[in-house]
């Protein structure tokens, strides 16, 4: 987007934001909660026979912010999981977790998680809608939350949890050009994955595959 007009940079965001809202909404999936209704998305595709000889299963309800800064070039706003963490250390990820008892939906989980790791003040968060249901090995049914983050923001991270917090242009992670696929053995079966370098950075797994909903979902059909 370099050497856009002010007006034109600004113009590339409200398209982005019209197409969310005009193509997503925050109806919940009942197979959130419903291990027996297949989801859209997952570690393996979905593919029934390869779950099962990998000896995994999703069952938890999860949620996670899918947070677009409205910026006059958007970016999403991402997170580097602490190094020492039991799961996915050191992983580039969406602030998120799972959905507890007390949040009134998804997406309250979602602001509550990313107040809780980053101290993104929910005030300044406007959920817009929700992409496919993702399964992952971990054993998590994850509802992404897309939202548009103010640009004014200001953010506290909780290092026992968080080692940093970053922005990578929208327009990079939607140009499907940055988008590999790549595959690897796990547990005995073959996991084929996206992939997103960017930098120095390495967003994979269920990032990049969340991302490559959100280019689905909002560019495609």
């Amino acid at each position: 987007m370099e050497g856009l007009l002010s007006s034109e940079r600004d113009a590339v965001g409200r398209e982005f934001f019209a197409r969310v809202r005009a193509r997503l909404t925050l109806d919940v999936p009942p197979a959130l909660t419903d291990p027996a209704i297949a989801g859209a998305r997952g570690d393996l595709d979905l593919d029934p026979s390869l779950w099962e000889r990998a000896g995994v299963a999703a069952t938890r309800p999860a949620a996670v912010l899918v947070g677009v800064v409205d910026r006059p070039e958007p970016t999403v706003l991402l997170t580097l999981r602490n190094a020492k963490l039991e799961s996915h250390a050191g992983q580039i990820a969406f602030p998120g977790g799972k959905i507890e008892a007390g949040d009134a939906s998804p997406a309250a989980a979602a602001l509550r998680e990313a107040e809780e790791e980053i101290g993104l003040d929910r005030g300044l968060v406007e959920p817009l809608g929700h992409l496919d249901l993702y399964l992952t090995f971990s054993g998590f049914r994850i509802l992404p939350t897309v939202a548009r983050v103010d640009p004014n923001h200001r953010l506290t991270l909780n290092r026992a949890e968080v080692d940093e917090a970053f922005e990578v242009p929208l327009a990079f992670l939607m140009d499907v050009r940055n988008h590999a696929l790549h595959s690897r053995e796990w547990k005995g079966v073959i996991r084929r994955y996206y992939a997103i370098p960017f930098g120095e950075r390495y967003i994979w797994g269920v990032t990049a595959g969340i991302l490559r909903n959100l280019y689905e979902r909002v560019y495609l059909g």
